[in-house]
C-alpha cells in the first residue's frame, strides 16, 4: 500500500491481540474473538468510531469487533487473511470508505451481503487541501484514496448523529427480529448526540478566538459546526514535517489571532506540535481525534472524549 505510513503505537497486550486477529469489544460471547458464527448479530467494524456506533446501537443483541486495534493509528491498517475470513463470517460489516484503503478492498472483495459505508449516511465535505484557508501540503495518494472528501464525520455530533441513524436502520433490516432494540437504542443514541452538540454550541458561543492549531486536519467538520477555524500544521498527515514557510505562516497568524496553543493527539509523536509551540511561544495540548480509545485517551469512550476536546478548546480559545 503507498498510503501515508503513521508511526504506530500499540502496547503489549494490544500487539498480542492483533497476533490473534480482531478485538472483541464486547463481553458477549464468552472469550471468544471471533467475529462470526456467535448466538448475536456479528458485527465487524472498522475502527472505534464504527464499533462504538455498533456497541450503543446493538446493544445485548450484537457481538462488535473491531479491525483496528487499540494504540493503533487507523490508516495504517493492513487486514490479515484471518482477518479477511473473519470479515466474510460476519452478519455485517460496518466500515467509513476513503479512511482505511485496506479495509475497503477487503469489503468489496468479501461480496458482504450487509456492508454498511458510514460515508454514504451523511453528506461528506472538502476541508483537506487548504486547512482553514491556508495552502498545506498533503500527500497526492492519500487525497486520492479520499477523493478530496474528509473522512473525519464523528468528530461533529450532528454528522454523526446522522450516521448513526443510518447504521440504525440498516440493523433494523439486517436483523428484523431484533428492530425494536436497534430503533429504540439508536433514539437514545442519537439524543445524547444532540445533547453533546448543544454542549459544544453552548460552550463555544463567546470566546476571545475563534482560530485553533492542530497537527492533524481531523477537525474541519467540528470547527465548522461551531464557528470555528481550523489551521493544521502538516494537513492530513500529522507526522509530516511542514515546510519553513508554513511554520512561519502559522506563528504570523498565531500573533495577529490571538491563538495560545498548539494541539496534538495522542497516537503519534507530539515532537512538531512542542518545537513549534515554543518557537511562538505557545501552549500545548491535546485535541483528539478518537479514532481509538487508549489508557493516554482523557475518557473511556466518545462521549468522555469529546467533553475533555471541549474543555481543551474552551481553555484554549478563551471562553467566556
Amino acid at each position: 500500500m503507498n498510503a501515508v505510513r503513521r508511526r504506530l503505537l500499540i502496547p503489549a497486550a494490544a500487539t498480542a491481540a492483533a497476533a490473534l486477529g480482531l478485538t472483541t469489544l464486547t463481553a458477549c460471547g464468552g472469550d471468544t474473538a471471533a467475529a462470526g458464527n456467535t448466538d448475536k448479530f456479528d458485527v465487524v467494524a472498522s475502527f472505534y468510531p464504527m464499533a462504538f456506533l455498533a456497541e450503543q446501537i446493538g446493544g445485548k443483541q450484537v457481538n462488535v469487533t473491531s479491525l483496528t486495534q487499540p494504540g493503533q493509528e487507523p490508516h495504517d491498517l493492513e487486514i490479515s487473511a484471518k482477518q479477511t475470513a473473519a470479515l466474510q463470517e460476519s452478519d455485517a460489516v460496518l466500515y467509513l470508505k476513503g479512511l482505511q484503503p485496506s479495509v475497503d478492498e477487503a469489503v468489496e472483495q468479501s461480496g458482504h451481503e450487509t456492508k454498511i459505508d458510514a460515508a454514504t449516511l451523511t453528506t461528506m465535505e472538502h476541508h483537506g487541501n487548504e486547512v482553514g484557508g491556508h495552502s498545506a501540503e498533503h500527500d497526492d495518494h492519500e487525497n486520492e484514496e479520499l477523493e478530496g472528501k474528509d473522512p473525519h464525520v464523528w468528530l461533529d455530533p450532528v454528522k454523526y448523529a446522522e450516521v448513526a441513524k443510518g447504521v440504525g436502520a440498516a440493523f433494523e433490516k439486517a436483523d428484523p427480529d431484533h428492530a425494536d432494540t436497534y430503533k429504540t437504542n439508536t433514539e437514545a443514541l442519537v439524543e445524547k448526540l444532540g445533547a453533546l452538540n448543544d454542549q459544544f454550541t453552548n460552550g463555544l458561543k463567546n470566546t476571545d478566538t475563534k482560530v485553533f492549531i492542530t497537527t492533524h486536519a481531523a477537525f474541519g467538520y467540528l470547527a465548522e459546526r461551531y464557528g470555528l477555524t481550523e489551521e493544521a500544521i502538516s494537513g492530513l498527515d500529522p507526522e509530516s514535517e511542514p515546510s519553513a514557510a508554513r511554520v512561519k505562516d502559522l506563528e504570523k497568524m498565531a500573533k495577529a489571532d490571538g491563538v495560545t496553543t498548539v494541539f496534538y493527539e495522542t497516537l503519534v509523536s507530539d515532537k512538531t506540535a512542542k518545537t513549534i509551540a515554543a518557537d511562538a511561544n505557545l501552549k500545548t495540548d491535546v485535541l483528539d481525534p478518537i479514532e481509538g480509545i487508549t489508557d493516554k485517551s482523557r475518557g473511556k469512550d466518545y462521549f468522555a472524549v469529546q467533553e475533555a476536546n471541549l474543555k481543551a478548546l474552551q481553555a484554549a480559545l478563551g471562553a467566556k
